[in-house]
Order: C-alpha cells, then sequence, then structure tokens
C-alpha cells in the first residue's frame, strides 16, 4: 500500500470513528481503533514533513531580505532528510502479528536432565523480562523433570499497552544452546545441551474456526516428575486435530475443562501459524528459523556460562552479561534482532 492509499485509509477511518453507530459495535470499533493509531505516526510524519518543506521555501524566498530566514532555512534543510528517513521506516509494511499476544513452549532436548534445567533457566529469564516490561505470563501447562527443571513447558504472555508481545518476542523462535558445567557432572566438565523455543501469536476465535467433529480427545491422570501419578482423576487432557495432526496436551489443572480451555488455547495459536505458513510465503519463509527439532547444530543461540557470554548467531550479537540476561535484560538481544529486520525490509524496499 502506498502513501496516497493509507491517506485515504487514515481520512475514512476518522469518519468511521466520528460515527455513533459504530461505536455500537465494541469489536469494530476496536479493530478501527487500533488500525487509526497505527497510521497516525505515519500521518503525523507525512503532514510534519511537508509543512517542513513548505516552510523552507519560504525561509529560501525571504532569505535575501533577512539573514535570519536563512539561518531558518539552513536548520530547515538538516530536518527534511530526518523527516523523510523516518517517514520511509515507518512506510515499511508491518508484520500483521506484531501488536498480538503470544504463547511460547519451552522443550527439553538433546542433555537429558541438564537441557531440562536450561528449559527451566529460559523459562525464568522470559518470566522475568515480561515482570520488567509489564507484560502478564501464564504458565498455561507444564511437565517438570526431576530435578526442577522442565521437560516441557507453556507460557501465555500478554501485554498491557499497543505494543505487541509478538513484536518482540517472535525472534526467540529455534534452538537455544547451553555450554556449562551441569550440577550432575562430579568432574566439572563443561557439557553442551539444548533447548528448543517455539513462538505462536496467540490467535483469537474468530482467526481460527475449529470443527469439533475433527478433534479426537482423551483423558488421562496427571503425572509429574519420574511419571508418578499427581492426580487421582482423569484431568489431564490430550487434544488430537485430526486433519493436520496436531497434538496438544496440558495437565497443570485440577479440573478437566481448564486443562481443555488451556489445550485449545495452545490449539488455536499453532494451527493459526500453519494456516498462516501455508497463506503466506513471507510468512513461511521467516518461520523457517523456528526449531522443528531440538537439534544442538541447528542453534539460533548460544548461552556460555564459564565466560558469561551469550551470542545470537543470527545477526552476530554478542555480549559478556550473561548473567544479566537470564534475570531478564532481554532489551539489547531482541533491539540486534528487530534492527536487522528492519535493515532487511529497509533493503527489500528501497
Amino acid at each position: 500500500m502506498n502513501l496516497d492509499e493509507l491517506l485515504k485509509e487514515y481520512s475514512e477511518l476518522e469518519s468511521q470513528l466520528a460515527d455513533p453507530a459504530v461505536h455500537a459495535d465494541q469489536g469494530r470499533a476496536r479493530t478501527l481503533g487500533k488500525r487509526y493509531a497505527q497510521l497516525t505516526p505515519v500521518v503525523g510524519t507525512y503532514r510534519e514533513l511537508e509543512a517542513t518543506r513548505d516552510d523552507l521555501s519560504a525561509a529560501k524566498e525571504l532569505a535575501g531580505e533577512d539573514e535570519g530566514f536563512a539561518e531558518e532555512a539552513a536548520e530547515l534543510e538538516k530536518r527534511v532528510p530526518r523527516l523523510e528517513e523516518r517517514l520511509k521506516h515507518l512506510l515499511i509494511p508491518r508484520d500483521p502479528n506484531d501488536d498480538k499476544d503470544i504463547i511460547m513452549e519451552i522443550k527439553a532436548g538433546e542433555g537429558g536432565e541438564e537441557s531440562a534445567l536450561f528449559a527451566g533457566d529460559l523459562l525464568r529469564m522470559y518470566l522475568r523480562y515480561a515482570e520488567r516490561i509489564g507484560w502478564k505470563a501464564e504458565i498455561i501447562d507444564s511437565q517438570p523433570s526431576d530435578l526442577g527443571g522442565y521437560k516441557d513447558v507453556a507460557v501465555a504472555i500478554k501485554a498491557k499497552g499497543d505494543d505487541g508481545v509478538w513484536s518482540r518476542l517472535k525472534f526467540e523462535g529455534g534452538v537455544h544452546r547451553v555450554q556449562r558445567v551441569p550440577v550432575t557432572e562430579s568432574q566439572g566438565r563443561i557439557h553442551t545441551s539444548a533447548a528448543g523455543v517455539f513462538v505462536y501469536p496467540e490467535a483469537e476465535d474468530v482467526e481460527v474456526q475449529i470443527d469439533p467433529n475433527e478433534l479426537r480427545i482423551d483423558v488421562y491422570r496427571s503425572s509429574g516428575p519420574g511419571g508418578q501419578s499427581v492426580n487421582t482423576t482423569d484431568s489431564a487432557v490430550r487434544i488430537t486435530h485430526l486433519p493436520t495432526g496436531t497434538v496438544v496436551s496440558c495437565q497443570n489443572e485440577k479440573s478437566q475443562l481448564q486443562n481443555k480451555e488451556s489445550a485449545m488455547r495452545i490449539l488455536r495459536a499453532r494451527l493459526l501459524a500453519i494456516a498462516q505458513e501455508q497463506a503466506d510465503a513471507a510468512a513461511q519463509a521467516e518461520r523457517k528459523s523456528q526449531v522443528r527439532t531440538v537439534d544442538r547444530s541447528e542453534r539460533v543461540r548460544t548461552y556460555n556460562y564459564p565466560e558469561n557470554r551469550i551470542s545470537d548467531h543470527r545477526v552476530g550479537f554478542k555480549a559478556y552479561n550473561l548473567d544479566q540476561v537470564l534475570d531478564g535484560e532481554l532489551n539489547a538481544v531482541t533491539q540486534a534482532l528487530i534492527d536487522a529486520e528492519m535493515a532487511e525490509k529497509l533493503a527489500q524496499h528501497s
């Protein structure tokens, strides 16, 4: 969509949002308001650029009569390219999921108990990051390991403002590798293990229609570390989506109904990701970075404990504050990935 089309859409949105009848439908009003908020910086920057160009033209005309206008013209000439650059950035197509909340799954991979412990460390890192930003995080399912880590854990993360969680955490998908001396190692040798992180934009009911007849729902007793039963009733739920073969299990809650609701949230998010991959070649290419198997050779990031180093292999990011990153100081890492995506998009649209 070019600038003229965006300006026209913005004007139409203004008219629609001024109509009281629109606000009778809260869902529609919310959708229109969100789009209006997205376009406001674009239109504001465009109007500021046009006003600056007009002021520059007038200042140049008057510069011969008054030196003060010559100085003003020089300042305005510096502002124009800055505004042009800002507008160019704003006109780059947004990821349509950027304002969405997410569901994240962290799965232990190679490395046994050490991998499960690392999965627990990653979970804590994301929970602390969410806490620092002011997001709400909720563990919706987990399979603890014997030593206190997680074989598998799913967490829903919700934003409070307009800046969606997906926009900052969509690049976390992939294999995360750790190098450290495991608590299970008596000789003090450094081991390498890995955990997989999967990130999905959380789907709303209207985005993914699921036919109940295409689901197989099994119930069973919840199990804890070591496989022992932790519940006397069949409250755990396993849902299989027959057309795609997608399987989701949840056992966190004591209520079968609550576990079913959590499993459906995860299933909707996974099915939305599958649908977007099939419908959008760009989304499919982007999600190739998301891990399919937890194989250390497919790593996207390495956490080296002996050197206190974190390295993101996709963008060449490296820092020696691993302890702070694991405590939720993720901004520098995520910003490096966001900047890399922006640079790539600028190159494509230049």
